[in-house]
């Protein structure tokens, strides 16, 4: 039996910088297979992606802890099977992206429990990403942001350029209380590195999860077409009306706009009520030019949307939602 392949697994709440820790790790020269899970039917964390040519599988459709779990055997399978087959071999490790809404808690089951999967994988560390201005309302909140940091190996306060003066200190205390024994500290950005991450776990040792069915949740999500590129005053307007409006129901925005007077795509992110600097994201090849925003809610879907539909329309878009 060759060596076991490494897998990293990020898991965090919604907005709290997964993508960013997975594109750090992207950077650091070590070949990589990714897979990433998303909430909701229309996937877009793979676009927001610094590195686009990598062996990366997205699962869409649910999260993790409920009806995508049976396909992530499978997908395991395939990567060893193609690793073991390649002369060359196309990664070293697999780092897994978990959504915001999901509990690690079958993906570890996955992992350590499937004999084929626990004989060609070692599971190194889960890192858990927290948001530090609404850590403590969404740990308090919701029970997967609870799972992830009781099932983390380390604790990645992120966000911290927006907190408030003793917010970070409250965090740390209240998230220690919770998890004593696991390290938690203030993200690093520049420091962040495999070696850093890889390098202390503890003693390899791991409880197995209860193998208890996964836990139901309210959330749901609505994928939002922009027929025409949205002119970014107007769009931005639209958007913290709406984070106003339903906070803290509206637990999450995301996704890529184009805008009539740029060739770049902006990337849009809001959580917690807060709507953060867009940033542009480089052109690629295939880019077919349509504006998709994905919003997550625990709210009643069916209001949440007439809302949205209201609300464009009422600034002159053309929507259709998915």
């Amino acid at each position: 039996m060759p060596e076991k392949i490494p897998v990293l697994l990020i898991t965090g709440f919604l907005a709290s910088g997964k993508t960013t820790v997975l594109n750090r790790l992207l950077a650091d020269g070590v070949k990589s297979a990714v897979i990433i899970n998303e909430f909701g039917s229309t996937p877009v964390d793979q676009v927001l992606l610094d590195q686009q040519h990598i062996p990366m599988t997205v699962l869409a459709g649910g999260c993790l802890c409920c009806q995508i779990r049976g396909a992530l055997t499978p997908t395991l399978k395939n990567l060893w099977m193609a690793w073991k087959n390649a002369e060359t071999k196309p990664f070293q490790r697999v780092l897994i992206e978990s959504s915001g809404v999901a509990s690690p808690e079958p993906i570890l089951d996955t992992l350590l429990r499937e004999a084929w999967l626990s004989k060609r994988y070692q599971l190194q560390c889960v890192i858990a990403t927290i948001a530090i201005p609404s850590a403590m309302e969404q740990v308090q909140r919701y029970a997967e942001a609870r799972s992830q940091i009781v099932w983390a190996d380390r604790l990645l306060l992120t966000h911290s350029d927006l907190a408030e003066v003793g917010q970070t200190a409250a965090a740390i205390h209240y998230l220690q209380s919770i998890a004593p024994a696991t390290s938690c500290e203030v993200v690093d950005w520049e420091a962040l590195s495999s070696f850093s991450l890889f390098g202390e776990v503890g003693s390899g040792f791991r409880r197995l999860p209860e193998g208890q069915p996964g836990m139901e949740h309210g959330f749901r999500s609505l994928s939002v077409y922009i027929e025409e590129p949205p002119i970014w005053p107007k769009l931005q307007a639209i958007l913290e009306d709406l984070l106003q409006r339903y906070t803290p129901g509206l637990v999450r925005i995301k996704g890529v706009v184009y805008l009539p007077d740029h060739d770049q795509p902006l990337a849009i992110h809001a959580a917690a009520g807060h709507l953060y600097t867009p940033t542009y994201l480089p052109s690629r090849p295939g880019d077919d030019g349509r504006s998709l925003l994905v919003f997550i809610t625990d709210t009643h879907i069916e209001v949440f949307a007439q809302t949205l539909m209201s609300a464009f329309h009422s600034h002159g878009h053309s929507i259709r939602l998915h």
